[in-house]
């Protein structure tokens, strides 16, 4: 298959971006990264509104084509470039329970774990909401993986595991204690010993 370098807009400390570069390295694709610094407001430059009007990040170009969400994105490179692969399930009941994951990661994560790590790092006071969020989310997933290595059944991880890890991985940032969770922690350290694994960055970049 003949790959185009494909272009990721980022922001280095956000999960969001981070989820779409781990998969990106876990699938070995080539990528270059272009800096979206969203403190400045970068994001609601013209430029970046003609690729998401939304003006939110990641975005991948992948030649012609400009996509936005994470999750979507994550998707994407699983059924184009992955499609006889484990990452995305096709099986309807795997595919239901992938696609429950993908709405906590868009609810309880970013509400919870994502927003209170966020607010740590730049400084804001974190709301209790959002470490009872994050708790919540841990509780579930630590649930899960006492029975079983990845969030989904079965040997290999899915695309489930890639969108949930990076915030996990920085929970005690945002004040939310992995400390009764060690199903939980046990799963982030299977995550990175994947080949091609990459940790998220917890430091802002001005």
């Amino acid at each position: 298959m003949n790959l185009n370098v494909m272009r990721l807009h980022r922001m280095p400390i956000s999960g969001h971006c981070h989820r779409v570069e781990l998969m990106l390295r876990l699938l070995g694709l080539p990528y270059e990264t272009v800096e979206v610094d969203l403190l400045r407001g970068e994001q609601r430059q013209p430029a970046f509104l003609a690729l998401n009007a939304l003006g939110q990040i990641p975005v991948l170009e992948d030649g012609e084509l400009a996509l936005a969400d994470s999750n979507a994105i994550l998707v994407y490179l699983a059924r184009r470039y992955a499609p006889d692969s484990a990452w995305l399930p096709t099986d309807p009941v795997a595919a239901a329970r992938l696609q429950r994951w993908f709405s906590l990661a868009a609810s309880l994560l970013d509400y919870g774990i994502a927003t209170a790590r966020f607010s740590a790092l730049i400084g804001r006071p974190v709301r209790e909401e959002s470490r009872v969020d994050g708790h919540r989310l841990l509780a579930l997933m630590e649930a899960t993986l006492q029975s079983q290595p990845w969030l989904l059944e079965g040997a290999a991880p899915t695309l489930a595991d890639v969108s949930l890890y990076g915030y996990c991985s920085q929970a005690e940032i945002g004040g939310i204690s992995l400390e009764a969770y060690p199903a939980v922690r046990g799963w982030l350290q299977r995550v990175e010993t994947l080949p091609g694994f990459i940790p998220l960055t917890a430091e802002l970049v001005s």
